[in-house]
């Protein structure tokens, strides 16, 4: 009898109803029709005020393997994850943003290659990049010749922050430099792997998206096999970002990423 994969997807959500809506019935299509795993995707809600709690209880009525957390401790976005990772009944586990953003193509292609070593026995560590053949900042398609200007006139025509963009490329070129690592994107938030191999400290008392360098950093030193797979990270369809749009909140969310960067890359 054939062996039938399996996978968890974690969705850390605030304010994130009009994303949900498009985005999780295309999750479902993909992993029921697609790729043809059993599946379940888990929204863990860190206290939005839309109606993301109606919208998902309304879709668990026709698909139960669609659920949701509240979270009532204080906003945390990599608690959030953690949280949907400890309540999850697959030992297969991925997590993405909910903007739409990180998109159903994209999911497809990651996943496809994760359970390709899986079928063969050779587990690895897949995440989604930006800075690689194949992948893309901000809907700007061609990374080898991408223009941080034509990334910039996308972003500020969206409902995303230039300043999120920036800080991302800065702390990624400052990480794989750190890291002495042919990792490109160090930030990216978008994975899959096997939730054994996660140490739930690297979301301990972490400010915001650095806790995934520390994830890195951890799965490095167990030596543990990691891919990237390029994809085009797109604007995010409805909503605001929620890394910050002026050069202070710019200042103040980069810091604990540098501080990341030194801690970990120095270590290596």
């Amino acid at each position: 009898m054939e062996k039938v994969n399996s996978l968890s997807v974690v969705l850390p959500t605030l304010n994130e109803e009009k994303n949900l809506k498009i985005l999780i019935p295309e999750i479902a299509e993909l992993l029921e029709n697609e790729i043809k795993i059993n599946y379940e995707i888990i929204v863990v809600d860190d206290g939005s005020t839309d109606n993301t709690e109606e919208l998902i209880n309304n879709l668990n009525k026709f698909n139960n393997s669609i659920k949701i957390i509240i979270r009532t401790g204080p906003k945390s976005l990599p608690l959030s994850i953690l949280e949907g990772i400890h309540v999850s009944k697959f030992e297969d586990v991925m997590w993405l943003d909910a903007d739409g953003s990180m998109t159903v193509v994209a999911m497809e292609k990651l996943l496809k290659q994760y359970f390709s070593y899986k079928d063969e026995e050779n587990e690895k560590v897949i995440i989604g990049s930006r800075f690689i053949e194949g992948g893309g900042y901000k809907g700007v398609r061609d990374v080898k010749n991408q223009s941080i200007f034509s990334s910039i006139k996308n972003v500020k025509e969206s409902n995303d922050s230039v300043f999120g963009m920036l800080l991302s490329i800065i702390i990624n070129k400052f990480l794989s430099i750190l890291f002495r690592s042919k990792l490109t994107d160090l930030t990216s938030g978008f994975i899959v792997l096997n939730k054994e191999n996660i140490d739930d400290e690297v979301f301990m008392n972490k400010d915001y998206g650095e806790y995934f360098i520390y994830l890195i950093g951890s799965l490095i030193n167990k030596n543990i096999e990691i891919e990237e797979v390029g994809y085009i990270c797109e604007t995010r369809m409805h909503g605001y970002s929620k890394t910050g749009s002026g050069i202070i909140k710019f200042m103040i969310r980069g810091l604990p990423y540098v501080f990341a960067a030194l801690k970990k890359g120095l270590k290596k």
